[in-house]
């Protein structure tokens, strides 16, 4: 029997195959560099003259392409000559439903200031970064966007990789707190005025949703939104920070509508500037806690809020699971939840930061 033509038809056929997986190789790298970045200061706060801004891209094990502003401070102790001095880098992310084009940008600007490299990125989903559809979060997925950026740092040039740090915010500060527990290249850690979003998707604002029945309901709520999302191909959005505000608005939501709804923090692409998140968006994080492994953590984390905010609980929930002798809670005095956003209030400790951070990195 002649065998031939079902060796040609084999060859061919594995040809295409190999093709195809060439062609999808291709296409999965293509796709993880066609962000479209803003090249002009689209920023909520001003550009500072002693560090120098970059875009910078990065990919996550999703395979999502991360977008981030790099901050590099333009005088470097002890560099002279062609002397490639290794820095210390932090990387800064949140709040949570902002981009870092406000307060995460701020932050990072500012540490660079003090001689660190940094970059403030979007998370997955957000802002100028990948990830379909828009407007998701994951425990998982979020927490990993941090261990991301810092295969991205880990592997810079102008990096030390042994001197890396973090900055959680609000409901990045769980994500912080989680990447901190599972990634040892974290050799630092910071958080301000956290939210714990398993927590508060668990239990609500001050416990008011913990029990079982409201959480049934939350359950119900979510799953019939699935079933009209998946029949109408769209995601319904929960809706950004109130606007209008009512008269009876609590007075933390009245904050937030302070900072996302004027000038001093609205930006187009903020999902708490704008239409919010989708109604299912954040549903994972009920049965999926962030901070179970957060007593495990061996480097040294602080943790910072303000007396006067809301959240107050929620870093003070957080630092009773944290061991050791290296682990601090900082309360500004006075301070609500977003005066930790940016600098109109004065409150944001940079020098207790770079304090910490020069000490631990």
């Amino acid at each position: 029997m002649d065998i031939s033509p079902y060796l040609c038809t084999m060859k061919q056929s594995i040809m295409i195959a190999l093709t195809a997986i060439l062609l999808l190789g291709c296409n999965q790298n293509k796709n993880m560099n066609t962000l479209t970045l803003t090249q002009e200061w689209d920023k909520t706060f001003p550009k500072s003259e002693l560090v120098h801004h970059s875009k910078v891209t990065f990919h996550n094990r999703f395979g999502i392409e991360l977008a981030a502003d790099m901050y590099v401070p333009k005088e470097i102790p002890g560099q002279g000559g062609n002397d490639a001095v290794k820095l210390p880098a932090i990387a800064v992310s949140g709040p949570f439903g902002a981009v870092k084009e406000q307060t995460a940008g701020i932050y990072a600007q500012h540490m660079a200031e003090r001689g660190f490299l940094t970059i403030a990125f979007d998370p997955s989903f957000t802002g100028e970064s990948g990830g379909e559809p828009r407007r998701m979060a994951s425990p998982d997925i979020n927490t990993e966007d941090f261990l991301a950026a810092v295969d991205f740092l880990s592997t810079h040039e102008m990096v030390d990789p042994e001197r890396i740090g973090i900055i959680g915010i609000c409901g990045w500060g769980g994500m912080a707190i989680n990447a901190a527990a599972l990634d040892p290249r974290i050799k630092a850690t910071v958080t301000s005025t956290m939210y714990d979003m398993s927590r508060v998707a668990r239990e609500g604002y001050f416990g008011s949703t913990d029990n079982e029945a409201a959480r049934d309901a939350q359950r119900q709520a979510w799953a019939s939104q699935r079933t009209e999302d998946y029949r109408t191909g769209t995601y319904k959005r929960a809706g950004g920070v109130v606007d209008p505000l009512p008269d009876d608005a609590p007075w933390f939501v009245k904050d937030y509508h302070a900072y996302y709804k004027t000038p001093r923090g609205y930006h187009k692409r903020s999902g708490n500037s704008n239409d919010g998140w989708n109604v299912i968006g954040t549903m994972s994080f009920m049965n999926q806690p962030l901070l179970d492994m957060a007593g495990e953590i061996k480097t040294p984390v602080l943790i910072i809020h303000g007396e006067k905010a809301h959240s107050r609980y929620f870093s003070e929930g957080a630092f009773t699971k944290l061991k050791g002798d290296n682990k601090e809670l900082m309360i500004i005095p006075g301070a609500v939840h977003t005066d930790l956003y940016d600098d109109v209030a004065g409150v944001i400790p940079y020098d207790k930061m770079e304090a910490f951070f020069k000490e631990n990195l």
